[in-house]
């Protein structure tokens, strides 16, 4: 997703090298809350493609709200469609909610963080793809409350089960927790221990996963750390070992910003 040009979206097959520019998705860019989530049909080898956005608007009078729109692409049908498209609100007990860039498809619901202040819990909200909610209140009243105050959140989808990766400064939580979602409530997989979490530099890890892995490195240097979620194993990869220190790498690799996603590779998908 490039949201220097205007919002546009490229798809592709990394196998195949087939690539694809999608139409712009309505409204535009933001600068403030954008986040982008793809789930494939099996069946009919379509795919879907969502994109969350959360934009501060600044009313006159210098007062100002977050609006919460839901753009989805469908390969079949080859156009976008807005079904939700409402302001967020504010709340007497909690005060703004804001969205964030991490959501996830998992059978066909559309899972999106949203947040109220820093100091509250963090919610899931779940948009049913099939027939979206037309209300913000209902969304946020059925929303599922984080198990405690969390940064660097991460929502994958492993084998349609939604696992988070999260970050949490608060004791008895301090670290990298990974939880997955079961019947709306949070079930602790596995806490990182601190002496990889220290080494990954966890004020900046970037996640993904698939199949019954999660891989995670840190968005300043490219050592990649995974875990089994089977055996509850962590392990560095055998083609890289940690540095003690980001600032030890040569000096043109030491400001570059690193990012990854996992894929499937299968040579019958096309963009």
């Amino acid at each position: 997703m490039n949201l220097k040009e205007g919002g546009q979206l490229l798809v592709g097959n990394p196998i195949k090298r087939d690539w694809k520019l999608l139409p712009q998705f309505p409204g535009g860019s933001s600068p403030h809350y954008n986040a982008l989530t793809l789930s494939f049909d099996h069946r009919t080898r379509g795919y879907t493609v969502v994109v969350a956005k959360c934009t501060h608007i600044v009313l006159p009078g210098n007062s100002s709200h977050w609006r919460l729109s839901v753009h989805i692409y469908e390969s079949t049908t080859k156009s976008w469609d807005t079904p939700f498209a409402q302001d967020i609100g504010f709340s007497q007990e909690i005060g703004f909610w804001i969205g964030s860039n991490e959501a996830v498809i998992c059978n066909g619901v559309l899972y999106y963080f949203i947040g109220p202040h820093p100091m509250q819990l963090p919610h899931l909200v779940a948009f049913d793809l099939s027939k979206p909610s037309s209300s913000i209140e209902y969304l946020i009243q059925e929303s599922i409350r984080g198990p405690y105050r969390l940064a660097c959140v991460g929502l994958i989808n492993l084998s349609n089960k939604l696992v988070m990766v999260g970050m949490t400064n608060h004791w008895p939580h301090e670290g990298v927790m990974i939880l997955e979602l079961e019947d709306k409530t949070w079930r602790e997989v596995a806490k990182m221990p601190n002496s990889i979490y220290k080494t990954l530099d966890g004020q900046n890890f970037i996640c993904c996963g698939a199949g019954h892995f999660l891989f995670m490195h840190s968005s300043v240097w490219p050592v990649l750390l995974t875990f089994d979620m089977r055996q509850k194993v962590w392990k560095w990869s055998s083609q890289m070992c940690p540095c003690p220190c980001p600032s030890t790498e040569p000096l043109q690799f030491r400001f570059l910003n690193y990012c990854g996603f996992c894929f499937e590779p299968r040579l019958d998908v096309s963009s």
